[in-house]
């Protein structure tokens, strides 16, 4: 890794360190989409571990819905990352678009996307999943929650799924999404496209434009987020 990119990985291990995300013996399930968060993901994660002080395994995972999309790009760069690459091929697009026309098919491919991969990883032997949800992912689901039920409240950097049996990390969630689509630029990793009909066209989609509106306004917002993230219930890691 360049020297002039130090510093995120720092933050990455901070937050691994703090949430015992990873930790000796674990096998870690890597989800990856296509997208450029997730391929930072797995960059980055391998990073760590070349200099983690124990060893542990990383396996990536790429949900196949049944779009017309090409993973190869994505496993050849894994391959070069020296990290294990299983396509794990669903009919979930078919079910929830053809089948169900769902109105809201966000949630429903949503759920069938998550289930089959904590599967795939449990066939795997994992015991942990990390996904690439970054600062401006909690952000926005921060502001989905206030301005669509109400509540207040966003996802955690660490969560057990009592139905799996795994653990659900998010070694990202303390890092800009700018920062890991400028790293996924610089380290040409591949991104692929996603053909999904409803893709930008989401509440989420909203509630990013909304976060990059108040940023634009108020600079220095995310790292306010991340700093009242950060001493709330919402990431308090246990025993803190």
């Amino acid at each position: 890794m360049k020297s002039d990119s130090k510093w995120f990985l720092t933050g990455v291990k901070q937050t691994i360190y703090r949430y015992r995300m990873i930790e000796e013996g674990d096998s870690v399930a890597v989800a990856v989409s296509g997208g450029e968060d997730s391929g930072a993901l797995m960059y980055i994660l391998e990073q760590f571990r070349r200099h983690a002080p124990f060893s542990f395994k990383l396996h990536a995972i790429f949900v196949d819905l049944g779009w017309p999309m090409e993973p190869a790009p994505l496993a050849r760069y894994a391959g070069e990352l020296g990290i294990p690459f299983t396509i794990e091929k669903t009919a979930i697009a078919e079910v929830v678009f053809a089948r169900r026309q769902e109105k809201n098919p966000c949630a429903l491919c949503s759920k069938m996307r998550h289930g089959a991969l904590h599967q795939a990883a449990l066939e795997l032997g994992a015991n942990r999943v990390a996904v690439g949800h970054h600062l401006d992912d909690a952000i926005e689901t921060f502001l989905l929650n206030l301005v669509y039920t109400g509540r207040l409240g966003t996802f955690k950097p660490k969560t057990y799924l009592d139905r799996s049996g795994l653990d659900l990390i998010r070694p990202l969630i303390q890092i800009p999404g700018k920062t890991l689509s400028s790293v996924a630029r610089r380290e040409k990793i591949p991104v692929i496209d996603n053909p999904c009909p409803v893709n930008q066209k989401t509440r989420r989609r909203e509630m990013a434009g909304l976060l990059d509106e108040l940023a634009s306004r108020y600079p220095d917002l995310r790292q306010k987020f991340r700093s009242a993230f950060s001493s709330s219930p919402f990431w308090l890691p246990p025993g803190d």
